[in-house]
């Protein structure tokens, strides 16, 4: 029988349980809400700066033409490459079944065809993922005895692929692209900030990829 004026034991185990509960959703939603954040903050700057090699992750190309994703990509490695902060730039990403080149093939070409000399340019046929296009680099990188690299690619995928690149022991930084699809409208800007930020955790989880091939993020 319970003493006079206490709860009874179901009541009590029934409040540690929501507030058990409250808490892990709490804890959640700050870790979403905090890595949001940072996706969002990382997106917003350009850490360019002299580096040894100038890394172009890959997207969609057609016939070796690359598509407005991936041509705002070349573009920004351009004007880096320009700027004389690395000697050379590393186009990475694979091909689709049935493609006659891949996106590292396109990138380099379209570099080529604006004055960047092809012994700068180094292209990483492999890859259909960012881990697995950063592998390829890092691998590069180690044979080459390099160590630093701007990594170009669009806002919101900036912080993923710093992170991988830092994982693979490059120090890394991001230069993104503020043109092309991904920057057009807020309501798409929005859409890859919740993406990447599952992306992102999703990595962290399990350092495994989090994309699906050909979406023009990776």
């Amino acid at each position: 029988m319970a003493e006079f004026g206490s709860a009874p034991r179901g009541s009590r185990t029934g409040r540690v349980l929501r507030r058990t509960v409250l808490g892990a959703l709490l804890m959640v939603l700050l870790l979403l809400g905090g890595t949001g954040f940072r996706v969002w903050q990382v997106a917003r700057t350009d850490d360019r700066r002299p580096v040894d090699m100038i890394v172009v992750l890959g997207a969609a190309q057609y016939h070796g033409k690359p598509t407005p994703v991936l041509r705002a990509r070349l573009e920004q490695a351009l004007e880096l490459y320009e700027q004389g902060l690395a000697e050379h730039v590393v186009t990475v990403g694979g091909s689709q079944e049935g493609d006659e080149y891949t996106e590292a093939e396109a990138g380099k070409l379209w570099l080529g065809e604006r004055g960047v000399e092809e012994s700068k340019i180094s292209a990483m046929q492999t890859g259909s993922d960012t881990l697995g296009s950063m592998q390829a680099v890092a691998k590069l990188a180690k044979e080459r005895d390099w160590d630093s690299a701007l990594i170009v690619s669009d806002p919101w995928h900036s912080l993923r692929a710093r992170t991988m690149a830092g994982d693979f022991g490059l120090d890394a930084w991001a230069s993104p692209t503020r043109s092309g699809p991904m920057v057009q409208t807020r309501a798409t800007q929005l859409h890859y900030i919740f993406r990447e930020t599952g992306g992102l955790l999703f990595y962290r989880l399990t350092h495994a990829p989090a994309e699906v091939v050909g979406n023009g993020i990776g």
